[in-house]
């Protein structure tokens, strides 16, 4: 049986936790779509398909991972690409509260799609897009929070 997994987020923008989460988790799976949610509640910096090109750009040398955006409910993307697992990433016990509420509405809408949780690096427990933007506003260094590709886009959206 193949196994498919769907990797979620906003991705605003990709940072070494996502990618550690990622690439671990395409050692897992067969496959890995990696998918860029478009909440209309929040005021993204990049655009969706922004944030896809980076995400291919840096996923580029992982083979089954492949980018997709979707509008709706996570289970009805997961059902159309065949997944049967949602992976996510945990930083902190905060993390878990959410991820738990979210995790129990999924298992109502589908059953049969699980939700498969890592636990990030610990050299990343503490990273967060919001706070990789709120430091690259400010011309901080975030070479050890992002690649280089990021770094060039964060650093042109902020001059």
């Amino acid at each position: 049986m193949t196994s498919i997994a769907v990797c979620p987020g906003s991705f605003d923008p990709i940072t070494y936790g996502h990618l550690d989460i990622i690439t671990r988790g395409a050692k897992v799976f067969n496959e890995v779509y990696v998918v860029v949610l478009n909440n209309s509640s929040k005021n993204p910096l990049f655009s969706v398909d922004e944030r896809i090109e980076l995400i291919k750009k840096v996923t580029v040398d992982i083979p089954n991972v492949k980018v997709d955006t979707f509008q709706g409910l996570l289970v009805d993307y997961a059902k159309s690409v065949q997944a049967n697992t949602i992976l996510r990433g945990l930083r902190a016990v905060s993390d878990f509260e959410y991820e738990m509420q979210i995790t129990s509405m999924n298992r109502v809408l589908d059953d049969d799609i699980e939700t498969f949780f890592m636990m990030t690096n610990n050299q990343y427990s503490f990273l967060s897009s919001s706070i990789v933007k709120e430091v690259a506003k400010y011309n901080g260094n975030i070479t050890e929070l992002v690649p280089p590709e990021v770094e060039k886009a964060l650093t042109s959206k902020f001059k």
